[in-house]
C-alpha cells in the first residue's frame, strides 16, 4: 500500500467512510434505537418494542442495567423497567455500546495495540466522561458516556482504510513520542477526529457526538454551546491515556485545555477524584461492554 498521503482530506475522507463496507452500516436495531430515541416524540413503549425483538440485546442490557455500574436497587427483570428507572438515553447508550464493541476486532493497530485495546480506551474515556459530568451535576451524564464511547471511531477508519500507515501512525509516536494528530496529518493527511465525525455523521449519530468526535483534542475549536461536553470527553480521554487504559497514544502527551476546564467549570478537584477511581468504576463495569 502506498504512503503517498491523501491530497484533499475533505474529499477523501468521504470516500473513506463509504469504503468502509465492515463499518458503514450499524445492526439494524441499533440505527432504529438510535432514531428513535433521537425522535422528540418517542416513547419508552415504542423503544421496548424495537429492543423486545431481539433477545441478545435484551440479555445484555439486563445485565449491564443489573450491575453495580448502574447501582440500581433491587433486581431488574425487564427492559421495560430498565428504560423507565434509567432513561430512553441510557438504555440506547447500552445498545450502542453492545454493537460497537463487535467491530473492535483483534486485528493489530501498531507493534505494540490491537484494536481491542482501543475498544478498552473507548470504554475507559465514555465511563470517565461519564462519572465527570455526574460529578458537575450536569444533565447530560448519558450523553458524555455516549460521546466518550465513540470519541476515537474515526481510528476504525484508519484501521480499515490504511492499516499500514497506521500502524507507521503508532509506532512514529510511540519511537518519537511526537503528537498523534499531528503524525496523522503528516502520513494521512487527515486525522482521526475528522474521520470519526464524518463516521458517525454517517451512523446518524447526534450532533453531540459528532462535534466530540471532531473536536475533542482541540475543545477551544468546538461551538460555545458544545464546549462544556467536548471539554469533559477532552478531559476524560487525558485521564484514561494516562492511566494506561487500553491504547493510549492519542492524548497522552496532550495537556489539559485549562482555559475550557475553568469556562465548563471542571475544577482540578473533580478530575483527580475521576482519576482515582476510575480502575474502581472500570471493575464496575468490567466486562459488560465487551
Amino acid at each position: 500500500m502506498s504512503n503517498t498521503t491523501l491530497s484533499t482530506p475533505s474529499i477523501n475522507v468521504q470516500a473513506a467512510v463509504k469504503g468502509v463496507t465492515a463499518l458503514a452500516t450499524l445492526p439494524e436495531v441499533t440505527t432504529r434505537i438510535i432514531a428513535t430515541v433521537e425522535d422528540p416524540n418517542s416513547s419508552a413503549s415504542k423503544l421496548h418494542k424495537i429492543i423486545a425483538h431481539d433477545p441478545a440485546l435484551v440479555s445484555r442490557i439486563l445485565k449491564v442495567v443489573n450491575s453495580a455500574f448502574y447501582g440500581l436497587p433491587g433486581q431488574i427483570g425487564s427492559v421495560e423497567r430498565a428504560i423507565v428507572l434509567l432513561g430512553l438515553n441510557a438504555v440506547k447508550n447500552i445498545a450502542v455500546a453492545a454493537s460497537l464493541g463487535q467491530l473492535f476486532r483483534g486485528v493489530k493497530l501498531s507493534d505494540k495495540f490491537t484494536a481491542r485495546d482501543l475498544w478498552t480506551h473507548c470504554i475507559a474515556v465514555g465511563v470517565a466522561s461519564r462519572e465527570l459530568a455526574k460529578a458537575m451535576k450536569f444533565p447530560f451524564a448519558d450523553e458524555a458516556f455516549l460521546s466518550g464511547l465513540i470519541h476515537d471511531i474515526g481510528i476504525l477508519v484508519e484501521l480499515q482504510t490504511w492499516p499500514e500507515q497506521l500502524r507507521t501512525v503508532c509506532n512514529t509516536v510511540v519511537k518519537q513520542g511526537a503528537n498523534f494528530c499531528e503524525t496523522e496529518q503528516m502520513i494521512l493527511g487527515v486525522d482521526h477526529q475528522t474521520l470519526g465525525k464524518a463516521l458517525a455523521d454517517h451512523w446518524k449519530f447526534p450532533q453531540t457526538c459528532q462535534q466530540v468526535a471532531l473536536h475533542h483534542h482541540n475543545p477551544a475549536a468546538a461551538a460555545v454551546e458544545m464546549r462544556p461536553l467536548v471539554t469533559i470527553v477532552h478531559a476524560a480521554d487525558i485521564i484514561a491515556c494516562r492511566a494506561e487504559k487500553g491504547f493510549n497514544l492519542t492524548a497522552l502527551g496532550q495537556e489539559l485545555d485549562s482555559a475550557c476546564l475553568a469556562e465548563a467549570g471542571l475544577t482540578d478537584e473533580i478530575l483527580q477524584n475521576v482519576a482515582e477511581q476510575l480502575p474502581t468504576t472500570l471493575s464496575d463495569a468490567g466486562g459488560l461492554f465487551d
